[in-house]
């Protein structure tokens, strides 16, 4: 157990940052920002800047996360982790649905879960197991997350699936199928955490202790860094986006893989990191955590926010390309991560399974509902 000591809350933070020659490229952060106003238009540079500023966040974030999870546990870490990143991503949406761009918000959201349960936990196995011969991690847990996306992807496949057969089902049908299935989810999803930290947390512990780290920060510390930094992401984020459809690439690839990669990069530095460290838990749960969260929880609220704040109401009708990708992505995982055990090789698969639905979407993407 972590000796308690009084710690001054903002010298830690500083010491951190003296410390660490990465975290001095968050210097790069404000400078994004005053390119983008002043010179919108340096789409090259507005590009290259919102990297390095990235970097030293998503660093700053992985010690953020390896502080809260040392005081709560792998499992209420990574999901914490998991809920501030969509938090931001949610507030983004938001904007989107109130101009009435029910495209790019689908898109974001079918781009976060095929990242996640794809690039970023297949990084994690990959990065994980070059250090380590062979991980171990919580099974309970990482079947609970599956069995919540399958859920999830069957919720979004039926939808699309009855507007594809009945070409006579009506856009009132789909929209009131769609409000059913977000309550659903949501119900779902809420008793799936209760289960998961209230009534059988004893089945959830993490299977491994890790290797030791640094002292973590105070709780207040971490937290605080949690939320500001995600916050910052999320607007460098919006900063990469203008600037890769500048450079001619499509908005599916833009939506579904260059924002849900920069958008995330935080939160995969933290999973990275913990699966260097042999804490393969932190890594699934912030990996298959977030997806489950963006499929059960933030797609639904958003469905039920855009009967007040948009134009039209959104509904889950996603288009045919993106249905496909996310069953394949979760039925994959759920297959590859059955065993509770993990070797780098395991990693490979899934990002290779990532890199052919990227190199679809770059060369083929889909233009309609």
């Amino acid at each position: 157990m972590w000796k308690q000591t009084e710690i001054d809350p903002m010298k830690a933070l500083f010491e951190a940052i003296r410390h660490n020659p990465l975290l001095w490229l968050l210097a790069f952060v404000p400078v994004v920002f005053a390119v983008q106003t002043l010179a919108p238009e340096s789409h090259t540079l507005l590009f290259i800047l919102s990297v390095l500023a990235v970097v030293p966040l998503a660093a700053l974030l992985s010690q953020a996360t390896e502080s809260v999870a040392a005081k709560t546990g792998d499992s209420v870490g990574g999901l914490l982790n998991a809920t501030l990143g969509n938090l931001t991503e949610m507030v983004i949406a938001l904007t989107a649905l109130h101009a009435g761009q029910h495209m790019l918000v689908k898109g974001s959201l079918g781009g976060a879960i095929v990242t996640n349960t794809l690039f970023m936990l297949g990084m994690s196995f990959l990065l994980g197991g070059l250090k380590h011969h062979v991980q171990e991690y919580n099974l309970p847990g990482v079947r609970l997350q599956a069995g919540l996306l399958l859920l999830a992807t069957t919720a979004l496949l039926l939808p699309s699936a009855v507007f594809k057969v009945d070409s006579t089902v009506g856009a009132a049908f789909s929209q009131k199928l769609s409000v059913g299935l977000a309550v659903l989810l949501m119900v779902t999803y809420g008793l799936g955490m209760l289960f998961s930290l209230k009534t059988h947390r004893e089945f959830f512990a993490s299977a491994e202790a890790g290797e030791a780290g640094e002292a973590p920060w105070p709780l207040a510390v971490a937290l605080a860094t949690l939320a500001g930094v995600t916050l910052l992401v999320a607007l460098v984020s919006e900063a990469v986006e203008n600037a890769a459809e500048a450079f001619g690439m499509t908005p599916a690839f833009v939506g579904f893989i260059v924002v849900a990669l920069v958008g995330g990069a935080a939160e995969m530095a933290s999973a990275f990191s913990g699966a260097r460290k042999n804490r393969l838990d932190l890594s699934v749960g912030i990996a298959l955590g977030s997806a489950a969260q963006i499929a059960l929880f933030v797609a639904p609220v958003l469905v039920l926010v855009s009967y007040f704040i948009g134009p039209t109401p959104m509904d889950l009708r996603f288009w045919p390309g993106a249905v496909v990708m996310i069953i394949i992505a979760t039925v994959t995982a759920a297959f590859i991560t059955s065993s509770g055990r993990s070797m780098w090789f395991v990693g490979v698969l899934l990002v290779m399974v990532y890199v052919v639905f990227a190199m679809t979407l770059y060369l083929s993407p889909p233009t309609a509902k």
